[in-house]
């Protein structure tokens, strides 16, 4: 990002604030009428949480200006379709006329941080249904950890159930990202076996007063055939934590792809923060693969 566009980005915040919605507004938006192909949406909704971590490096994504150009670049690139995230990475993708042409998610329950004592009560700190809207994005992403022994899952399931509604009602997509989740030792580990993810995905299919307009996000876990089987509803796969084997992810993703029903890639840091740190070839090998 070159010293004008870092100087378009603060001095607009400060002074012109209302130039968000007017962007939001001149965005040109991509229609989904004809979409047969398999899609490839880059996630960039880690950071909202406190998750600035690659790796090893605790503080990787610590710059927003590195960020937004990973994700200009990765955008650029000829079958790349849209980006998830929150409204202030979003927000200054529309600033930066990013966004044209493209399928954008807003993320909205960011609210359960990693460590807190109230992390199953995954509050709705991101986008609004009315938000999404408002400022034309195609849909809303939910994580859904399920946590039988924690109280605080209840509250997110009913309001995950009511922005699935709520979505359906105004035409726009729910993409929801479902775990069986439980603590050790303090932190939230998911439930990555076959078993586990299509236990949540039937949890998650069932949310909301319509399923019409769900989606699931899920992590690529061993016997996909199982998981691909378990529902009629869109899947799209998630990246997770970065991989330092990228073949062999690449291979995975490339064998579930195939399977019916695995319509992309929703995948962030695998592809914005690759082990080579080299975007580019990262994102053209998945595009490849769709």
């Amino acid at each position: 990002m070159n010293q004008k566009e870092r100087e378009l980005l603060l001095e607009t915040r400060f002074l012109r604030p209302e130039a968000i919605a007017e962007a939001a507004q001149r965005r040109e938006l991509r229609s989904t009428s004809t979409e047969t192909r398999r899609l490839l949406i880059v996630a960039a909704d880690h950071t909202a949480r406190g998750m600035l971590d690659v790796g090893t490096n605790q503080i990787a994504m610590a710059s927003r200006y590195e960020l937004l150009d990973r994700l200009i670049t990765a955008l650029d690139i000829p079958g790349v379709d849209g980006v998830l995230g929150t409204p202030d990475i979003i927000e200054d993708l529309m600033l930066l006329g990013a966004l044209d042409q493209k399928y954008v998610f807003g993320s909205m329950n960011r609210g359960g941080l990693p460590g807190a004592v109230f992390e199953m009560d995954d509050r709705f700190t991101g986008y609004t249904v009315e938000s999404i809207v408002e400022s034309r994005l195609d849909g809303g992403k939910m994580l859904l950890r399920i946590n039988l022994e924690d109280a605080g899952t209840a509250n997110t399931l009913e309001s995950c159930a009511k922005a699935v509604t709520k979505l359906a009602a105004a035409d726009r997509i729910a993409m929801l990202e479902p775990f069986m989740s439980h603590r050790v030792e303090g932190r939230i580990q998911h439930d990555l076996t076959a078993a586990g993810v299509i236990r949540s995905m039937a949890v998650a299919s069932a949310l909301g007063a319509t399923s019409s307009h769900t989606w699931l996000k899920v992590p690529v876990v061993d016997e996909m055939e199982r998981v691909a089987e378990a529902t009629t509803m869109p899947l799209v796969l998630l990246g997770g934590p970065r991989s330092d084997r990228p073949d062999e992810m690449f291979e995975q993703w490339e064998k579930t792809l195939r399977l019916p029903g695995v319509r992309g890639l929703v995948v962030g840091r695998n592809l914005l923060y690759p082990p080579d740190d080299d975007v580019s070839t990262a994102v053209k090998t998945a595009v490849s693969l769709l």
